[in-house]
């Protein structure tokens, strides 16, 4: 701690605007508070994360860039016993950037907080957010104040607020777009920002603007409210206006979101958002956090309901003058380039400069001028490499400088006569990857090296693909490039897995009596279109086997492909039995005793098991009852994806509710407690000796996996649509999950049920 909170208060005082810092003041007050005791826990939590201010897991202390690990110097018994109360060990503060937006002195001061006050790494994520790891709360407030006075904040970065407004960050000069959507994304985020009809929610919030239809740069069909630019002919005049769409989210469930209005007006937007805002804030759930998103309450009400509903609020309105700053573009000065437009032939032949151009440099609409992108692998960027990267922000362009959702930085205007130098300049920082967009420019949540939720090492794993694949000949064919990976370390997606190509998320397995980590494979997902469909789970693959299930199903895709056919084409046309089969034998893994590589996750140097291992039998595993069930159960989830895919949604749904009914039939058996067999009496069993006694384990708080079986059995005899059966499906694979925690959880350490 730096106990500089006084100093950097006096220092800036009048830097900052009157009533932010009095917030701050406020918050500074409210730790010393809660210090004290004198302000519940709960309440400080969500006043904290409303500062963007995070817990984080603190038994690991590593941080993976791909090649090696750091260790921070933490006390040892922190990181292997964690901290006792937040007071005892560093947290993370996340910071907001509308659009993704930042100048060169901005980049100057989040090295400078990276520095003094984190493990010397910013980190951007896939909100186009900034994240600062191993801070202590006794800091943030200092840390707040520094980013006030260069025009950022922190406010609303967490809790059930509206979080960061993301914009595609080639707003205002992509080729596609219909408009420049950044003033909207800008004005939206900061009319929203501490609105009084935007405080009352039961859960987070999310918006995302597009200028275009096609292109996945702002992802807004996963989003609470997505705007898409659209341009119409009235009166001879054209008029600027968005496809709103509503209730999308991924999550453990991912939901696809609802066309609201085809064209809505630019200056009816802002008093629609806050309509929307009014109707979740009084009809979202606020008990249950695990159903409180606005995808929940879109499908409870309806998309016709819900639109009648927030119509009616806005009708309700009383008229707010920035409705017209909003309506008339031209509050933001428009960008400039720095230096004349110029025109340069790259050449032909495969240097590092040419590879890197063809896949890092975009070509504007404005002829002469490029955009670069700044391949960050894992998000990660030093201290050292943004005050350079800034350096070169104020050397070749005015400033003009963005984050990504792909987790990358985008140097806009700059001149193509400039281009070989500025690759120079991003040689000597060690920004000079080539690979942007394409399959090793991976994106990964932080998985069990921060998250308390965390599985699976996804940044482990996605290092160690992007390793892979840079020296992998398959990489080199265009058709495997253009591919997108995504890793989750858990089931809450926020690693996007459900709209990649190949997707994965963290799952653990008992192999002879070992927790051993493992990814489920996600196909058919697709990321462009704005994230235009969601894929399914195939199968869990032990974490130390998923480099090889890339490759099988790359080189499959390479090798038998129709001309031009695109590789949710070719799995659609296969079929998911057919991908099935090709990653089906790599769950089986040596005994522990054996090889124990298999038993602990990439680049990270904790065992991975939740009770003593033990040495184990070298001849071969011993398999109970129940590993079998479970795999059972996996399969029939599988044969649901299958009927599904074949058509035929009222068998898939059937099987899909009998696979819980047998997940939750191995768990009593399992533990000899009594049922008849039928529906009734295997969910009253479950409900009363697992779910009740909260022995059921899922990440969750409040059970959510349990909830989805009890749903699944009281519709069990309703006809379902495609999305809904879609749905199930997702919901068995996680109640499987549950089951496999459980028995996990319950094994280690027995309880009576």
């Amino acid at each position: 701690m730096k106990n500089s909170n006084s100093l950097w208060k006096q220092a800036l005082g009048d830097q900052i605007p009157a009533a932010l810092g009095t917030e701050l003041d406020i918050f500074e007050n409210e730790i010393l508070l809660r210090k004290q005791g004198k302000i519940d826990e709960k309440v400080f939590s969500e006043t904290r994360l409303r500062r963007g201010t995070y817990g984080q897991r603190y038994d690991n202390g590593q941080r993976h860039d791909g090649i090696e690990s750091r260790t921070l110097s933490y006390p040892s018994e922190l990181l292997t016993k964690g901290p006792s109360t937040l007071w005892d060990a560093p947290g993370m503060q996340r910071i907001k950037i509308p659009f993704g937006g930042l100048n060169a002195r901005q980049l100057e001061v989040l090295a400078e907080l990276a520095e003094e006050y984190s493990d010397g790494i910013a980190h951007i994520t896939t909100r186009q957010d900034v994240q600062l790891h191993y801070v202590h709360i006794d800091d943030t407030p200092a840390i707040m104040r520094r980013l006030a006075a260069v025009g950022i904040t922190t406010r609303e970065a967490c809790g059930n607020t509206v979080r960061n407004v993301t914009a595609c960050p080639l707003s205002g000069v992509c080729r596609d777009e219909a408009f420049d959507v950044t003033e909207y994304a800008k004005q939206c985020a900061y009319y929203l920002l501490g609105h009084p009809d935007t405080q009352q929610f039961g859960r987070k919030f999310k918006i995302a603007f597009s200028g275009c239809e096609e292109n996945p740069c702002a992802l807004v069909r996963i989003h609470d409210l997505g705007c898409i630019a659209r341009v119409r002919e009235v009166d001879g005049k054209l008029e600027r206006g968005f496809s709103v769409y509503v209730g999308g989210g991924l999550g453990p469930v991912p939901y696809v979101a609802k066309l609201f209005e085809e064209f809505l007006p630019v200056r009816e937007l802002l008093p629609v958002a806050q309509a929307m805002g009014l109707v979740f804030a009084r009809l979202g759930e606020k008990k249950n956090r695990n159903t409180a998103r606005m995808k929940f309450l879109v499908a409870k009400l309806g998309l016709e309901e819900f639109k009648r509903l927030v119509m009616e609020e806005r009708a309700k309105l009383e008229y707010d003058p920035r409705w017209d700053m909003f309506a008339e573009a031209g509050s933001l000065p428009p960008e400039k380039p720095l230096n004349p437009a110029g025109l340069v032939q790259i050449e032909a032949a495969p240097t590092e400069y040419a590879k890197w151009s063809a896949s890092n440099v975009y070509r504007q609409r404005q002829s002469g001028y490029v955009t670069v992108t700044v391949a960050l692998p894992l998000g990660d960027i030093t201290a050292d490499q943004l005050r350079g990267l800034a350096d070169i922000a104020r050397k070749y362009i005015r400033e003009t400088i963005r984050t990504t959702v792909e987790q990358n930085i985008v140097l806009r205007w700059v001149s193509e006569t400039d281009l070989a130098a500025v690759y120079e300049d991003l040689k000597a920082l060690k920004l000079h990857a080539a690979g942007a967009g394409s399959i090793m420019d991976i994106a990964s949540c932080p998985g069990t090296d921060t998250c308390k939720l965390g599985i699976s090492s996804s940044r482990g794993l996605a290092g160690e693909l992007r390793m892979r694949l840079a020296e992998s000949s398959l990489a080199a064919e265009e058709t495997v490039n253009n591919l997108r990976i995504k890793i989750s370390g858990c089931f809450n997606s926020c690693g996007q897995h459900h709209i990649a190509d190949l997707g994965f998320y963290g799952v653990n397995r008992n192999k002879g009596g070992v927790a051993t980590p493992h990814f489920q494979v996600v196909l058919g997902g697709q990321w462009t279109e704005n994230a235009g469909s969601y894929g399914l789970a195939i199968g869990a693959v032990p974490s130390k086997r998923v480099p090889e299930a890339v490759t099988r199903i790359t080189s499959r895709y390479v090798n038998d492909r129709e001309p031009n056919e695109s590789f949710q084409a070719f799995i659609r046309r296969i079929g998911k039995a057919e991908c099935k089969k090709l990653i089906d034998d790599l769950g089986d893994i040596p005994p522990f005793a054996l090889d124990p590589s298999f038993y602990s996750d990439w680049h990270d140097p904790r065992t991975y098991t939740i009770k003593d291992m033990g040495t184990g039998e070298c001849a071969g595993e011993v398999i109970s009852a129940i590993d079998f069930q479970l795999t059972a159960c996996e399969r029939e989830a599988f044969e649901a994806q299958l009927a599904l895919e074949a058509g035929d949604a009222a068998k898939a749904s059937r099987i899909a509710y009998e696979a819980m009914l047998h997940g939750a039939q191995a768990l009593l058996g399992w533990r000899m407690l009594p049922h008849d067999g039928t529906p009734d009496s295997i969910v009253a069993g479950f409900r009363t000796h697992f779910y009740d006694t909260q022995h059921f384990f899922d990440p969750f708080a409040g059970g959510r996996f349990g909830q989805y079986f009890f749903r699944a059995h009281e519709t069990a005899e309703e006809p379902k649509t495609e999305e809904q059966v879609h749905r199930l499906i997702e919901e068995t694979q996680l109640f499987i999950e549950g089951c496999h925690a459980c028995y996990l959880k319950l094994s280690a350490a027995p309880v009576a049920v």
